[in-house]
């Protein structure tokens, strides 16, 4: 059974910082590629950074320079850290994984609540 688990969330003031966790099992974690995404009410859900079994990472134009995603093999667990967080970031930030080899292989986690807000 394949569980993505997220944690780390909660509510932090303008220009805070966080760093959200999303801990995977029952997957071979060095072989998917891993993502962040998050979706705020009546909006859609949007990549916010994603990392490659390469360690090649991509971001959101709107947290480049603020957020960092990174991953440990050993821990089988994807971060974000966040900082200089702003209210626009407010979202329910959700853990991916996918993986291609001809057939796509894609998991979410549960989500977990970020509310940026003085």
């Amino acid at each position: 059974q394949v569980q993505l688990v997220e944690s780390g969330g909660g509510l932090v003031q303008p220009g805070g910082s966080l760093r959200l966790s999303c801990a995977a099992s029952g997957i071979i974690f060095d072989i998917y590629n891993m993502g962040w995404y998050r979706q705020a009410p009546g909006k859609q859900r949007e990549l916010v950074a994603s990392v490659t079994t390469r360690l090649i990472t991509n971001y959101a134009d709107s947290v480049k320079g603020r957020f960092t995603i990174s991953r440990d093999i050993a821990k089988n667990t994807v971060y974000l850290q966040m900082s200089s967080l702003k209210p626009e970031d407010t979202a329910v930030y959700y853990c991916n994984a996918v993986r291609d080899s001809g057939i796509r292989y894609t998991y979410w986690g549960q989500g977990t609540q970020v509310t940026v807000s003085s």
